[in-house]
């Protein structure tokens, strides 16, 4: 159908009205064809695209097989340790600590201070009295051989008030929101109930002493505030002291060793011990290569080189069924690179006087080229593992045929990641191609628009022509049948 549109006079035209000519029809028709050359870019364009993310995929894939074999490459993962002990009395983690077994003998945990009130008939509810608990932290020494000694930590004393209305749970609240290092505490059982303090950190230094500005103005008498007196290095002990703070003690492989706490942080270089319980018998704690963690990162290697090659193959197969090519099907930096993982995988390597490949080990390559793992050589090579490690790891930056296979795949990986690397340079190349595409459609999208403007003009033009021509052709033929008429 004809459009109609306003011309600048003021009049009312319509392509076609005048002369039957389907102006708007033709002009659509001539554009299809016209407009052939940009459904064509843009039908290149979505198969860049579709190239581009592929790439990236097979980038991803990539970017894992090289993480993987940074990792096989690297002494830090083949010096991975993990421990085990004949006892729960002794725990152990290893943080990089070298294969080995050790003796431990605990004698004694490390405690806590704690100090009990000796009234029995304590509630939280009653009332000692008021004054000020002076609170100090410090290590407090007795023997029964000479007197009681205590050696302040540094830290200042605390002090905290108590009123003459503040009941035992208030002055229990009022110590623990003081901030001096102890918490306190009410225990209840058969005998009564008690008012516990003790130290918040295990370890002789940890210890304290306490001592009272009674309100009665006498300080020491166990009387009123001064109930909750306790240095015995001053004579007064008005609390009963039921667990004296102390180090842990111990022997490793028979050397003496002591901890303000139950753990003994790197006690050898990258060993830690957690003591749980005195012992009767020495414990063994073993120090052993995590062959765990090697087989899983040697196993997810295998994958990760079987994931890109399988991606890379699918990308480039043809499918004889249905006559279609993959995505990359013809793609020479594709193929070219997983011809390069191949050979590489298939190779020989003389660092290992036990392996020369890496099938020895149990990675094996498959027809359909991937890469899988036969778990039992595997686990027979993981017991050679030095052995197994020169396969994997060794470098020798004279001669290549030395160097282990996690390293070669390391440099593959890393020159095609590289940016002059294939994926890198193919990837450059296709942002260019998609950019000049864009291009071509926009310069062609331009010219479009011109033609479309130009034949609707000329078509609007021959239907304003024919439609003059269809007027005087009528014209001339009502004259003609009008003189016809006065002639008969």
């Amino acid at each position: 159908m004809a459009t109609v549109s306003s011309t600048s006079t003021g009049t009312i035209s319509s392509a076609g009205i005048g002369s039957g000519l389907d102006v708007n029809s033709i002009v659509t028709q001539l554009m299809a064809i016209e407009r052939r050359p940009l459904t064509a870019l843009q039908t290149k364009a979505s198969t860049i695209q579709s190239t581009v993310s592929e790439y990236g995929k097979i980038k991803s894939a990539v970017s894992t097989l090289n993480s993987l074999a940074v990792k096989l490459a690297s002494n830090t993962t083949w010096g991975q340790t993990v421990t085990n002990s004949s006892s729960t009395a002794v725990a152990a983690s290893s943080n990089g600590a070298t294969a080995g077994t050790y003796q431990v003998e605990v004698s004694s945990l490390a405690s806590v201070q704690t100090i009990a009130s000796t009234d029995p008939t304590v509630t939280k509810s009653k009332l000692i009295g008021s004054g000020t608990l002076h609170i100090e932290l410090g290590t407090l020494a007795t023997s029964a051989s000479s007197p009681a000694t205590f050696t302040p930590s540094g830290t200042p004393a605390v002090d905290v008030t108590i009123g003459a209305t503040d009941t035992v749970a208030d002055i229990r609240d009022r110590i623990n929101a003081s901030g001096a290092g102890v918490t306190a505490l009410i225990m209840t059982d058969a005998n009564g109930s008690r008012l516990l303090i003790r130290s918040n950190s295990t370890g002789a230094a940890s210890g304290f002493r306490t001592s009272v500005t009674d309100a009665d103005n006498n300080n020491t008498d166990g009387q009123g505030l001064s109930s909750l007196a306790y240095d015995p290095s001053s004579g007064v002990a008005n609390m009963t002291r039921t667990q004296t703070a102390a180090n842990a003690v111990a022997t490793v492989n028979g050397l003496a060793v002591s901890s303000a706490t139950n753990t003994l942080p790197n006690i050898v270089d990258g060993l830690t011990l957690t003591l749980t319980a005195p012992t009767t018998a020495p414990v063994t704690v073993n120090v052993v290569a995590d062959t765990d963690s090697l087989k899983k990162t040697i196993t997810d290697f295998a994958a990760a080189y079987s994931a890109v090659y399988k991606l890379i193959a699918d990308d480039t197969k043809y499918n004889p069924t249905s006559k279609t090519g993959g995505v990359l099907q013809g793609d020479s930096a594709a193929t070219g690179m997983q011809r390069q993982l191949r050979t590489l995988a298939g190779g020989t390597s003389s660092a290992s006087a036990m392996f020369a490949h890496l099938s020895d080990a149990g990675l094996q390559i498959q027809v359909d080229g991937s890469m899988t793992v036969n778990d039992t050589k595997l686990s027979s090579a993981l017991a050679n593992l030095g052995e197994l490690k020169k396969l994997f790891a060794n470098s020798d930056t004279v001669d290549p045929t030395l160097d282990g296979f996690a390293k070669r795949f390391r440099g593959v990986t890393d020159a095609l990641l590289g940016v002059e690397g294939s994926l890198s340079t193919r990837t450059t190349g296709l942002s260019l191609a998609l950019q000049r595409n864009q291009s071509d459609q926009d310069n062609l999208n331009l010219r479009l628009a011109g033609t479309e403007k130009r034949l609707r003009a000329q078509y609007t033009a021959l239907d304003a022509t024919m439609a003059t021509l269809t007027t005087q052709s009528s014209y001339i033929t009502q004259q003609i049948a009008a003189w016809n008429s006065n002639k008969n």
